[in-house]
């Protein structure tokens, strides 16, 4: 494996990083943050400089590129603190090129390029986080119609998404590999209620209850195969995490940065607090664990992108990487002080963004689960 970047890599990555030093200071990101305000400007600016054609297939009027292309812009955009949580273009694009319909695949490509979310994931039920067995969402089918009921949770982007890709359970079905489904509905359909929650943190996106009362829907409206929605949702969820992951290492490479700088600028005893061996110490290990995420989440992307799979791979770069790059961020609050807890400094807000990595797309525990399964499986 080599990853040493590509001359069109570097070329990419060195005009998204001159487009965001030049027109969007921290401030910018910081009125958004306080206001719980979208970036639109952001967003758009992505589109017009051409980022929101990246993955998308030529006969889609995109621009194809690998998997570890994209997740070099999503690890930039993070490392410049941008909310690299809103570019997820990677898995909405690979949902649908490998198991929507053509019609799903045109609506996400043409949304795509317009630097917009197609669809939220309607995975979590107030009953069913980890346990996704427990989903309890149904559909049925009457008079050559298909009826959703049910209530989702932690439903992120779903007052902006116009669809969702909703995963669905048939109860007659007692095999419980075969008995879900994944629906593309409509977020503006009669019977779709959606009422938004408070976090501590992604304040530039939305997060959302979303309550579904007979919602009607086609049987064109299925997302690949009847039944294989949990083989698909964990195909999913290795894109998943992988793109967590290289937001993570992209946030932690933001707050180590700035917490460097201000090590060499910082006087305390008359001396500049970076020559002080406790800061340096942390500042080593900062950088060691920010290595080791970086590796990581590349062969991760490489694997990818030869066809590897990710089962195993996706969850241990998860799993690390939400640990250690919360680490490094604490780290860099601890260097910079009292300043580093105010919301003056953009470290309190990459602490509060970073936290929900451990959380959202399968939480620590169930990473464990997932790789030490695997890792079992290859010494039988």
């Amino acid at each position: 494996m080599d990853f040493r970047k590509t001359e069109e890599q570097e070329l990419l990555l060195e005009s998204l990083r001159e487009l965001i030093t030049r027109e969007f200071s921290e401030e910018y990101f910081k009125e958004c943050d306080e206001k719980h305000q979208y970036p639109e400007k952001f967003m758009k600016a992505l589109v017009d400089n051409g980022f929101g054609l990246l993955g998308i297939p030529e006969e889609y009027g995109g621009t194809p590129v690998d998997t570890l292309t994209l997740i070099l812009v999503s690890e930039e955009i993070a490392r410049l603190g941008a909310p690299g949580y809103l570019f997820g273009s990677v898995l909405q694009i690979d949902d649908m090129l490998t198991f929507g319909s053509e019609e799903q695949k045109k609506i996400t490509m043409e949304l795509t390029k317009q630097g917009k979310i197609a669809f939220c994931l309607g995975i979590t039920e107030p009953q069913a986080g980890s346990d996704t067995n427990a989903i309890s969402t149904t559909f049925t089918r009457k008079n050559g119609k298909v009826y959703i009921n049910g209530h989702k949770t932690f439903i992120t982007g779903a007052m902006s998404a116009p669809y969702m890709l909703c995963m669905t359970r048939d109860f007659s079905v007692s095999d419980l590999s075969r008995a879900f489904t994944m629906w593309w509905v409509p977020m503006d359909a009669p019977g779709v209620r959606i009422e938004p929650l408070h976090k501590i943190g992604w304040f530039m996106q939305n997060t959302c209850e979303v309550y579904l009362d007979n919602v009607e829907i086609e049987e064109k409206d299925i997302v690949g195969r009847e039944g294989y929605g949990f083989i698909q949702l964990m195909k999913n969820f290795e894109v998943e995490r992988l793109l967590m992951a290289a937001i993570a290492l992209g946030q932690a490479e933001c707050a180590f940065e700035d917490a460097a700088r201000y090590a060499n600028q910082r006087v305390q005893f008359g001396k500049p607090i970076g020559t002080f061996q406790l800061i340096q110490e942390k500042l080593t290990y900062m950088a060691i664990k920010i290595e080791n995420m970086r590796n990581m989440v590349y062969k991760c992307a490489w694997e990818k992108d030869n066809g590897i799979s990710l089962q195993v791979s996706s969850a241990l770069a998860k799993l690390y990487c939400a640990q250690a790059s919360f680490e490094v961020i604490d780290d860099a609050m601890q260097i910079m002080g009292g300043i580093g807890y105010t919301t003056d400094h953009r470290i309190s807000r990459l602490w509060r963004d970073n936290r929900i990595n451990r959380i959202g797309g399968g939480t620590d525990q169930i990473m464990i689960h997932i790789a030490g399964r695997g890792i079992l499986k290859q010494y039988r």
